[in-house]
């Protein structure tokens, strides 16, 4: 009888924890370009413009989201922040 109330559990916390990682490679993948393109824009000289600003925040962002497993957030948070960098190359 056990048995019959331990396997649904188990599936349903083994469900949770796959749901978790749908946005994992998306995420890993989003702040590795970003990081990399906010070093290009500091290399131009346009660390100190407000877009480079926004995407910094937004990255450090993201990080954070992605240490707490939030991989949802951190993907939205480092497309911004791709779009900021964008903007910084910009010019505006």
């Amino acid at each position: 009888m056990k048995a019959w109330i331990c396997v649904p559990l188990v599936a349903l916390a083994l469900s949770g924890c796959a749901g978790k990682t749908a946005y994992r490679d998306s995420c890993a993948t989003q702040l590795d370009g970003a990081w990399h393109e906010l070093d290009l824009a500091k290399a131009e000289g346009l660390a100190g413009t407000v877009s480079y600003s926004k995407a910094l925040s937004l990255l450090t962002g993201a990080k954070t989201q992605q240490q707490f497993e939030a991989f949802e957030g951190c993907t939205s948070k480092a497309e911004k922040a791709r779009f900021y960098i964008r903007e910084s190359r910009a010019g505006r």
